[in-house]
């Protein structure tokens, strides 16, 4: 038997939402007309999802039988071992009806655009306030390798069964995180297969493993991942799928942290050490340490960027970075 949840779709408090840890949440969504149709069978499951766009064209991925399901890079690391396609919903349902070979992945595709309606019955009124992009995943038996994502995450399994292997964000040194700038979906990736990790390649990866987290989700299961925590997905049936609920608790202006690292690799790794301790210094003054005194010398009306950042400000500074990069 599994536990209830001890919380509803249309309330989850801030321990939840703002939690610094992963969250299960047994039936959150247990009630919702996507769930339900997959526990009466995949075909029911199927049809209720093509009432909202059975002539949807959509972009997807596909792996030939060999790679066993795992999306992942190519031999040599040139490419990767799927290639994209674009097909119409209901040609992809019939294809994983019909119990296709191939893997197919129809990862992030969002639910309000291309799926007009289905969130109508099938959302989180708790997270209304948070504005969250809504997002269908779909395909067979498959595995996406361990990653992090930006934004908090709210999982809800609504067809098969999905496995998640989690761990903390300061595990990425035990992780074995592969290119920055050839990623399969724009995030970086580790290179441990986490079904079968090859213990003598990657032996840090065993630090790692004392670390995780793993939650195996039924449909109407929910597992809340709070941002940059590394996570490995297994779908574990012929046929599943998700829609997750991805938002910020940070301003809408503010950029990707991801940009600032590219940034500190071209101009900061390869300083000379003394170089790099004396600009650790400034960044932990200005950034990592920095509270209502770091400024506080400045008169207000001559603090700058070192003001709290508003719309106004981001949009400057944007502005001075641009000029700056193009000199």
């Amino acid at each position: 038997m599994r536990a209830p949840c001890d919380f509803s779709a249309d309330a989850l408090p801030a321990e939840v939402l703002q939690s610094t840890r992963p969250v299960l949440l047994r039936g959150l969504v247990r009630h919702w007309p996507l769930v339900q149709a997959a526990q009466r069978a995949d075909a029911a499951f199927c049809d209720y999802l093509r009432g909202f766009g059975a002539n949807t064209r959509l972009s997807l991925w596909r792996g030939a039988p060999e790679i066993g399901g795992r999306f992942f890079y190519n031999d040599d690391f040139s490419g990767f071992n799927y290639r994209s396609e674009v097909q119409m919903l209901g040609a992809l349902l019939d294809e994983l009806l019909a119990g296709t070979p191939d893997a197919l992945y129809l990862g992030s595709t969002e639910v309000d655009r291309a799926f007009p309606g289905l969130r109508q019955a099938n959302d989180v009124p708790a997270l209304a306030a948070c504005n969250p992009l809504v997002s269908l995943w779909l395909g067979n038996r498959m595995q996406v390798a361990t990653h992090f994502d930006l934004p908090d995450n709210l999982a809800c399994v609504v067809a098969g069964r999905r496995r998640f292997t989690l761990f903390p964000p300061e595990q990425v040194v035990n992780l074995y995180i592969g290119p920055l700038d050839l990623t399969p979906a724009g995030q970086p990736v580790s290179l441990v297969d986490v079904t079968r990790p090859d213990l003598q390649r990657f032996p840090r990866y065993a630090q790692a493993l004392t670390q995780a987290q793993t939650f195996e989700l039924l449909p109407g299961d929910a597992l809340f991942i709070p941002s940059q925590w590394w996570h490995g997905v297994e779908s574990l049936e012929p046929i599943s799928a998700l829609v997750n609920f991805w938002w910020r608790q940070s301003p809408a202006f503010m950029d990707t942290p991801l940009n600032t690292l590219l940034m500190a690799l071209l101009s900061l790794r390869d300083l000379p050490p003394a170089q790099r301790d004396a600009w650790r210094a400034l960044f932990d003054h200005y950034i990592f340490d920095a509270d209502g005194q770091t400024a506080a010398h400045i008169p207000p009306a001559a603090r700058g960027v070192l003001a709290s950042m508003t719309d106004d400000t981001a949009r400057q500074l944007r502005s001075m970075l641009r000029n700056r990069l193009n000199r």
